[in-house]
């Protein structure tokens, strides 16, 4: 599979033993160069920019595994930039940060040999491609990392991490601690595109909590919580966070939620089958921060309301002045399709509805017609 950094301006893919590189602008080319890495497993191109990318070489007899960080600079290619070895991982998760400066690698282990963990052991490390910091996140409970995330700044880091309850920490990108988000039933960590708002949640097997939190604040502002989601994502303007239930994960109770930025509910809506949901795609940098639309909200001017009985003056000028309208007599309600009903009686039952009542124009009109037709033919009778 084809890797594309956020301006298309960088194309990569794994093959045996290498990493291949591609001109965007012709892929007719083929493969431009390459950078050799024999064992190479995986790999994540750093998106934005796309200058460097990192690959992954799992342990094998006795060799530690490793995570080696490459320039996407034809010239620098075959060059390490940051290298990070460990035992007791077979698989790993990438996490660049905006500016690609940072790499965040979830290591994991088939098997806990502490025994602790029926899903083996996982481990945080963090590499810089200034090689300022190589090393494992310093967290400060046991247990497995749960979930990860960058902020929209590229600056610090959220981790959900620790046997349950787990414990939520925000890092700087020196990997020193900044704030604590508490402990709860969590394995969830959502960060909205514009920095400000984080949601914490226990998603999965977990009951569905939720804790919105005011990163700028370092406040809490409210608990929720969306039973049985599976998928979860901000809306690219940082004012909704949506969750669903989705099949085949779950056969029943599918469904859509939307909250607001503050953690209230605003939208359900029930499927019978739903398989995916997303939100359209769209630049955060198109939005205003949600600050700037409360003070626009806050500008607007609202008259007050009125009183019962207490309308304008002009009003109750108007409401005084004489009025020669003749009012319409009330009727019984028929509906708009009674008149597309009647003349379609009228057709198939001569106008004499079998549902009885009043009879239409139209089928009074027919009734007189029959009684002079049948009066005709008694008088030609008689006549004879």
């Amino acid at each position: 599979m084809v890797q594309f950094s956020a301006d298309e301006s960088v194309a990569c893919r794994m093959a045996t033993n290498e990493m291949q590189f591609f001109d965007t602008n012709d892929f007719t080319k083929g493969i431009v160069y390459k950078v050799r890495l024999p064992g190479i497993a995986a790999l994540q191109l750093a998106s934005a920019p796309g200058s460097h990318v990192a690959g992954f070489v799992p342990e094998a007899k006795g060799v530690p595994a490793s995570v080696q960080i490459f320039s996407c600079d034809k010239d620098a290619q075959n060059q390490v930039v940051a290298r990070r070895s460990f035992f007791r991982c077979s698989t790993v998760q990438f996490h660049w940060n905006k500016g690609s400066t940072g790499l965040l690698i979830v290591s994991q282990a088939d098997v806990d040999k502490t025994n602790q963990s029926y899903y083996g052991e996982t481990k945080l490390h963090y590499l810089t491609t200034d090689r300022a910091f190589e090393g494992i996140v310093p967290l400060k409970k046991e247990g497995p990392v749960h979930d990860v995330q960058w902020s929209s700044s590229g600056s610090e880091f959220a981790v959900v991490y620790g046997y349950m309850p787990a414990k939520a920490t925000i890092f700087n990108k020196k990997c020193n601690p900044l704030h604590e988000l508490g402990e709860g039933p969590y394995n969830t960590i959502r960060w909205n595109p514009k920095g400000r708002f984080i949601v914490i949640a226990g998603f999965g097997n977990l009951p569905g909590d939720m804790a919105f939190w005011d990163y700028s604040e370092k406040k809490l502002i409210q608990k929720a919580k969306a039973e049985w989601s599976v998928i979860s994502e901000w809306s690219p303007d940082g004012r909704h966070f949506m969750t669903a239930t989705t099949a085949p994960r779950l056969q029943i109770d599918n469904r859509i939620k939307i909250f607001d930025h503050t953690g209230s509910l605003q939208f359900i809506k029930e499927f019978e089958k739903l398989y995916q949901v997303d939100w359209k795609p769209e630049s955060p940098e198109r939005f205003g921060d949600i600050a700037e639309l409360t003070i626009s909200l806050n500008g607007i001017k609202i008259e007050e309301t009125k009183k019962q009985g207490q309308g304008s003056k002009s009003a109750q000028t108007s409401s005084k002045a004489p009025v020669n309208v003749a009012a319409k007599p009330a009727g019984a309600y028929r509906p708009p399709q009674s008149k597309h009903t009647a003349a379609l009686q009228d057709k198939l039952f001569g106008g004499l509805a079998p549902t009885g009542g009043e009879m239409s124009k139209t089928a009074l009109r027919n009734k007189k017609r029959r009684e002079k037709q049948k009066e005709k033919k008694a008088g030609e009778g008689s006549s004879a």
